[in-house]
């Protein structure tokens, strides 16, 4: 049952991604329903940071939908823009608490054999979905980095499929970026 839950999360992750590449409003149903999935996955796995992920994940889903739809002042779609400096500070203090708070949860009070790396994708993950929210392009970066390490915590636990989405997921993360720097650059012409 595990694989096939693995199987039909591959694929909706797989719809997602190309929803996100899109800047498709709609990703964030997907974002809903594969968090559902891999809460199921990652807890069977023993990657006990990525259960809790993905419960985050379901929240932030309902968040960016919101942003995405009424997220600024002037309760219009938000606009994919650049991160400020003052943001990207926030956002690597916002990662070092996660990733200092996740990992010492995972060491004392679960049996993961991979606590800091797992808290590591994980505070990456969540930097990546507040800035997904707040449709700022250099969430491509993050994720980008999430993916390549995911991949390899997958495989050293055995979800390979898992594994080979996210080296997919890193691959895309590069025409991504580019694909919504066009976009920013045709909506800045717009104004």
């Amino acid at each position: 049952m595990e694989q096939y839950l693995e199987i039909v999360g591959v694929i909706v992750g797989a719809i997602y991604l190309w929803l996100e590449y899109r800047a498709s409003i709609y990703l964030w149903i997907a974002s809903i329903i594969m968090p559902a999935i891999y809460l199921v996955v990652f807890y069977d796995a023993g990657l006990y940071a990525d259960t809790a992920i993905n419960i985050y994940y379901l929240i932030i889903a309902i968040y960016g939908w919101y942003a995405w739809k009424r997220g600024n002042p002037d309760n219009q779609e938000l606009s994919i823009t650049h991160i400020s400096t003052r943001q990207a500070i926030t956002m690597v203090a916002l990662y070092v608490v996660m990733q200092v708070a996740i990992s010492l949860v995972l060491i004392h009070l679960t049996d993961s054999d991979v606590p800091w790396f797992n808290g590591l994708t994980s505070a990456l993950s969540i930097v990546g979905m507040w800035m997904l929210a707040r449709k700022w392009i250099e969430q491509w970066i993050v994720w980008a980095v999430v993916d390549i390490l995911s991949a390899g915590l997958y495989c050293y636990k055995g979800l390979y499929l898992t594994a080979l989405l996210y080296v997919i997921y890193a691959i895309i993360a590069f025409f991504g970026y580019r694909k919504w720097r066009q976009m920013m650059i045709g909506q800045d012409a717009k104004q």
